[in-house]
């Protein structure tokens, strides 16, 4: 049995700052951002990168992990008060997020590590997340009987993927689909 030995308070903090960056850098440049760059912004050297990252693609993964955790933080926070906006609010940040970063999850899949779907997918926790925002809404009568949380993550996703790198437009796309198109 390999036991990890914990990371000292500096190498946690080394590590986050590594991981900010790149999360930055990626939104910003895509998957391809220069190491270099994110060492730098990150304040750190380039070993002391590749001592916390020995591949691009585990730092990719990181960030990407990352990113959903705390869109699945966000989720958990809600309070249930409004359960319609907050359910809504909550898809509109993932579509964004999921827009802006698609690339990320492509770039590890076609790495040279080769991660599967199944190594990157945070499906689980996104879908943990979303059933409780989605029975609080049913609940509350604020949507469609019919509607499923599978079929919340396809459209969003759906909106996503096809304006990949366009926030915005995915943004407005997502409204129109949550409100229809009726006045």
């Amino acid at each position: 049995m390999d036991h990890v030995k914990p990371l000292r308070a500096d190498g946690r903090r080394n590590r986050e700052r590594i991981v900010a960056a790149a999360a930055e850098l990626v939104g910003r440049d895509g998957a391809q951002a220069s190491l270099e760059e994110i060492a730098r912004q990150a304040g750190v050297g380039s070993a002391t990168l590749h001592r916390h990252f020995p591949s691009r693609q585990a730092l990719l993964e990181a960030v990407f992990r990352d990113g959903v955790a705390q869109l699945c933080a966000r989720a958990a926070a809600q309070p249930g008060e409004d359960p319609s906006a907050e359910l809504a609010a909550w898809l509109e940040e993932l579509t964004v997020y999921t827009a802006t970063h698609r690339g990320l999850a492509a770039a590890l899949l076609t790495g040279p590590e080769g991660l599967s779907a199944e190594d990157i997918c945070c499906t689980d926790m996104l879908l943990d997340v979303l059933n409780v925002l989605v029975a609080r809404a049913s609940s509350a009568g604020a949507i469609h009987a019919g509607a499923t949380t599978e079929d919340l993550i396809m459209l969003a996703n759906a909106i996503a993927v096809a304006n990949e790198d366009d926030p915005l437009t995915a943004r407005r796309v997502l409204r129109l689909a949550l409100t229809g198109i009726r006045p």
